[in-house]
């Protein structure tokens, strides 16, 4: 029996994902203002952070309720990843992306049919 030995390629040279985060804060409370700021810093740090992640971006939104899908942080990074410029999205949770099921539904489905992932 012949053993064959792979080399791991390193995250240096293996292309890395295009990765963006999305907070949202519901109101314009000046707490949920730190919050949203406390969020964008720990994506950036969290992603910068990864050897396999190329940091795109952070997407947010304040003062806008996830029930409302016209959200304009929320429509850029849309855009952004329908122009293949995302690969993976991350958010806190399914409650900061969209509160509306069929929203949630229809964007993550779309995503997917785009190749482009979303970790919750």
């Amino acid at each position: 029996m012949r053993v064959k030995a792979i080399q791991a390629i390193s995250p240096t040279k293996a292309s890395r994902l295009r990765v963006c985060a999305y907070a949202r804060v519901s109101t314009d409370d000046e707490s949920q203002g730190r919050s949203l700021e406390n969020q964008e810093t720990h994506y950036r740090t969290t992603i910068t952070n990864n050897p396999r992640y190329k940091f795109v971006g952070v997407y947010t939104d304040q003062g806008i309720s996830g029930y409302c899908e016209n959200r304009p942080g929320f429509q850029k990074m849309l855009e952004e990843a329908r122009a293949g410029n995302i690969d993976l999205i991350i958010t806190k949770s399914i409650s900061r992306f969209a509160r509306n099921t069929v929203t949630i539904l229809k964007v993550v489905r779309e995503l997917k049919g785009i190749g482009v992932g979303i970790f919750f």
